[in-house]
Order: C-alpha cells, then structure tokens, then sequence
C-alpha cells in the first residue's frame, strides 16, 4: 500500500506541475511529497526529477515511468468510478472551475446546497477568468462560457443560456437621453470590458449578420463586469452586461435597461468535463443540478 500510495503521489506531483502544487492538491506539505518521492527513487534506483531551488521536471526516466503509472493509476480510477456509480449516495471531493463572477452570483449559491443534501461530498470550487486544463489542473468540471473548441478528449453539456442587455442609470438618460435604436449606440457614452483585444463592440445579431457590432464612445474602459455595472450606477455611460449580472440593479431602479426591442446576444453556459466510459455519480449530480437551477437565475 505505501508504494501504491508513492506512486500516486508521484503521477499527482507530475501533473500538477511541481512538488508545491501537488502537496496544495493533496492537501500535505511540500516536504511530505519531496520525501515520499526521494523513497520511491531510493527503491526504484533511478532520479525520477531533476531539482533545482525554483522548479522540478522530469528526467528521462521519470517519463518512462510516468507513462506507465499513469495507465495504472486511470485503470484504478476507473474502477472507483464504475463502483461509486453503483452507488446511492455521493461522496468524494468535487474539484470545480468557474469564471469568477459568474461562479460567485449564479454557480456557487446552487452547488452549495448539495452540501446539505449530500453529507458525504466535499466542494473544491475554484474562481479564474483564465481556461484551465482539466487534466493537469486536476479539475474533474469546469463551466466555460461561449462557443467551446471541438476537443475528442472533452465532454460538454450546455445548462444555461445567458443574454446580454444594454442599461443605464436614470441620471445618464435623463442628461442624454435614451437610444431608440442599436444605430445610437455610436452617439452614447459607453463603459466598456477590455480584455486583451476584446474591445471590437458590442454584439446585436441579425439573421444576415450575426456577429454585427456597433461601438459606443469609450472613454472608460474596465476589465472587471461588476466594476462596470458599478460605473454604469454613478451615470457614466451606457453598459452591455448579462441579465443576471444586473437583475438586482434593475429591480431596484438604480439602472435602466433600453433597446429592448433589439435583438440581443444570447450565449452558452457550458458544463465541461473528461470525456471517460464512466461518469462520476458526484460530476452527474453537480451537472443536473446546475441545468435545472441556473435557467431561473438567468433572467
């Protein structure tokens, strides 16, 4: 069991990157894997990884017997998962990737309550903008938004249906007045997201052309979501944000929504896992959880 144990810690430290960020996972200290590692080169008589003060990496060797861990290490997983699908109840530690304010307004709140449902799951939930890799991230989910890259070694479920709208405070309309159609847009202030080069405008589709784009005047540019519907409140511009984002600002009037009319962007929430011929009782609940609660919150 204790070279069983070396081994899985071994494959762990490989995809996680390192020593440190293996130990993070596995919820040990960085000495514990440095040790469990160093034992199991002893026995094998072979360097395993090449150390220096900042990194770790792989000898030759160690990605000899890397490869072949990693078909052992799967086959058990397998079987823990064919055996735990048998199973009534849900248990286990359920890793998550989530953008982070999507994840923080709509996601979380709906996979907390699994927690009171089910005493034997544990949530790791995780909140970056950034696309991670499910298998060397370690995630068993992740929620993308968007249009998603074919991928043969991923499975997708859409659950949500976001669409965007375009608002303002009362004080900015009333300075300036509202725009009657998307051709407006051009004349209003705006508050805009950049990231990166995402700064082309904002998305009305059309049945001829849906990508169509029409840009605000920008003299604020954000690259934070609730830090512009946080601007659009004081009266700086028009903003295009989710529905669900400004749900609470609209009911309480503090912001206005406008082109209603127009078409509106509407997107994907997807739900993202490894693709495998078993898929864990605690990835199918958060799954079906998540599809049957986030349409309500969508709105």
């Amino acid at each position: 069991m204790e070279q069983l144990k070396g081994i899985s810690i071994f494959v762990e430290a490989v995809e996680a990157g390192g020593f440190s960020a293996a130990a993070e996972r596995l919820h040990l200290t960085r000495s514990a894997v440095g040790k469990t590692i160093a034992r199991l080169e002893q026995r094998l008589g072979v360097r395993l990884f090449n150390r220096t003060t900042r990194m770790q990496s792989l000898t030759e060797e160690g990605r000899f017997f890397y490869e072949r861990c990693l078909r052992a290490v799967e086959e058990i997983r397998l079987g823990e998962a064919m055996l735990e699908s048998g199973r009534r109840d849900v248990r286990g530690r359920l890793r998550i990737s989530m953008p982070v304010l999507f994840g923080r307004h709509c996601i979380s709140p709906i996979l907390a309550r699994l927690l009171d449902e089910h005493p034997n799951l544990e949530l790791d939930l995780s909140f970056n903008d950034r696309i991670v890799d499910l298998l060397e991230d370690g995630f068993d989910l992740v929620i993308r938004n968007g249009p998603l890259k074919d991928n043969p070694d991923l499975m997708a479920r859409a659950i949500a249906r976001q669409r965007m709208t375009v608002c303002a405070s009362p004080a900015y309309l009333e300075k300036h007045g509202a725009p009657q159609t998307v051709f407006d847009i051009p004349q209003h202030e705006g508050i805009v997201y950049r990231r990166g080069d995402d700064d082309k405008g904002w998305i009305f589709p059309t049945a001829a052309d849906p990508g169509r784009r029409l840009a605000p005047k920008a003299r604020l540019r954000l690259d934070d979501l609730a830090s512009i519907s946080d601007a659009a409140v004081a009266g700086r511009g028009l903003a295009w944000l989710p529905c669900w984002l400004v749900r609470e600002e609209v009911l309480a009037g503090r912001l206005i929504q406008v082109l209603k009319h127009e078409p509106a962007n509407v997107f994907d929430a997807h739900a993202v896992w490894l693709r495998s011929p078993v898929m864990l009782p605690k990835v199918r609940l958060a799954i079906d959880t998540l599809a049957a609660g986030l349409p309500a919150m969508m709105g």
